[in-house]
């Protein structure tokens, strides 16, 4: 009998403990659902005004990712609140969460931030032609912790984005046109005014090589074997290699043509005659 007793008993008090919670309860599941809800508009929103504005895609999807994330979070944390659990209890725990991921995870957030300001202030972007942190490729790829750079040789290299936003990038794709130095010794035997006229005539000669800013000679210095001209030159980004390769090989092939000389080192080995 005393049994019997006691369970309705522990039955009472679980009944009232339910119908105390309830309206708690109640509330909660409600902002749960009325939190969804007002995601979902937001995010709707936010979409919509990315489809005005022509930003960049993998910001976009990070940045709506992100929104919703604080959202849910925020949401959670009304509902957990609306449930019993103290604010402050709540804050405390989240607080020593954060702390101990944000330790652990110091680089990968360093990279995350790096990604984020990439993707806002836009230094390159996909397609461009870079050097960076001692590598120099096309970019591939930006995504939010690296990006990924197609090397000369067909390589990929894969950069973190901390390093990226804080070391010298140097974007080769930014401006249409580059411009060229290419320097060449002549002897000193060898007509200088005649081999600045060469030079010219070689970029006259390539439509790849743009007239204005007109290409310039200079004699850049007068080395122990030679004098060291020094030839500068415009071309647009797409073409600009095929220009230089050009100027590079006709430089040679007119240059003998001339009778113009292009000094090499050389060393010059005496023996000693035997008695």
């Amino acid at each position: 009998m005393k049994q019997l007793e006691n369970y309705e008993h522990y039955v009472d008090q679980a009944v009232e403990w339910s119908l105390s919670i309830l309206p708690n309860l109640i509330t909660a599941i409600v902002i749960f659902f009325i939190g969804l809800w007002f995601i979902r508009l937001v995010n709707n929103m936010v979409r919509r005004f990315f489809a005005k504005k022509d930003y960049d895609e993998t910001l976009e999807s990070f940045l709506q990712s992100f929104i919703s994330l604080i959202l849910k979070a925020l949401v959670f944390v009304l509902v957990v609140t609306q449930l019993g659990v103290k604010t402050s209890s709540l804050v405390a725990l989240v607080g020593a969460a954060g702390l101990a991921i944000g330790l652990a995870l110091q680089g990968s957030l360093a990279n995350f931030a790096g990604g984020v300001l990439i993707l806002i202030f836009k230094p390159f972007k996909v397609g461009d032609f870079i050097s960076a942190q001692g590598v120099d490729g096309t970019v591939k790829e930006i995504s939010i912790f690296n990006t990924k750079l197609s090397t000369f040789g067909n390589q990929i290299a894969i950069i973190p984005n901390g390093q990226l936003s804080n070391g010298n990038v140097v974007n080769y794709n930014m401006e249409d046109t580059r411009r060229d130095k290419f320097d060449v010794g002549i002897g000193y035997g060898s007509n200088i005014k005649q081999a600045k006229e060469i030079l010219l005539q070689i970029c006259a000669d390539n439509p790849n090589i743009n007239t204005e800013p007109a290409p310039e000679v200079y004699v850049g210095n007068l080395g122990d074997s030679s004098v060291d001209l020094s030839l500068r030159f415009w071309a647009n980004n797409d073409v600009f290699w095929a220009a230089h390769f050009y100027v590079i090989e006709q430089t040679k092939l007119r240059f003998d043509e001339a009778g113009i000389e292009i000094p090499f080192p050389q060393r010059v080995m005496h023996k000693a005659l035997e008695d």
